[in-house]
């Protein structure tokens, strides 16, 4: 059996008054992140993970962000894709481990919600999937609250 390991990374910017979409939750707060689609920054790095353990390339390599028919699309449409992509190429998902740092809001009582989503979306079970937070300790653009950070690995296999 043919195990491969992914890594995925992503930032956005925070703006006042705009939609903060994490795991496919929609966050109340005061900011929220910006991008092409709607900058769920947490899909994006699985998105990234998952692309780079099938050595399919990245997010930005499939879904580009001067192509409008990704201007403000659900991630979880972006990440059905990728996993289509995955599997196209003979592999199955086995986990996927999620760290977002961001200083506000709190994340932890959406965590359950956001891995419903993800399992929902790549067909795995809830519990190979997880999801933490941290923040940066008010320390750098993640602690000014102008940004937020996604990171994921994740392991496939071949089938």
């Amino acid at each position: 059996m043919k195990i491969k390991v992914g890594f995925g990374f992503d930032v956005h910017q925070l703006k006042e008054n705009h939609p903060f979409v994490v795991g496919g939750v929609d966050l109340e707060h005061h900011k929220g992140a910006y991008g092409h689609s709607d900058a769920d920054v947490l899909l994006h790095a699985i998105c990234d993970a998952l692309l780079g353990a099938a050595n399919l390339r990245d997010i930005g390599y499939h879904f580009k962000n001067t192509d409008p028919r990704w201007k403000g699309i659900s991630s979880i449409i972006l990440l059905q894709e990728s996993v289509k992509l995955v599997k196209e190429k003979g592999f199955e998902i086995g986990n996927i481990d999620a760290m977002l740092c961001l200083e506000a809001p709190k994340i932890n009582p959406h965590i359950p919600a956001m891995q419903q989503h993800i399992a929902t979306a790549i067909g795995i079970d809830i519990e190979d999937i997880s999801i933490k937070a941290t923040t940066n300790e008010q320390m750098g653009f993640i602690g000014r609250e102008e940004g937020v950070v996604a990171y994921a690995v994740c392991l496939i296999q071949k089938i």
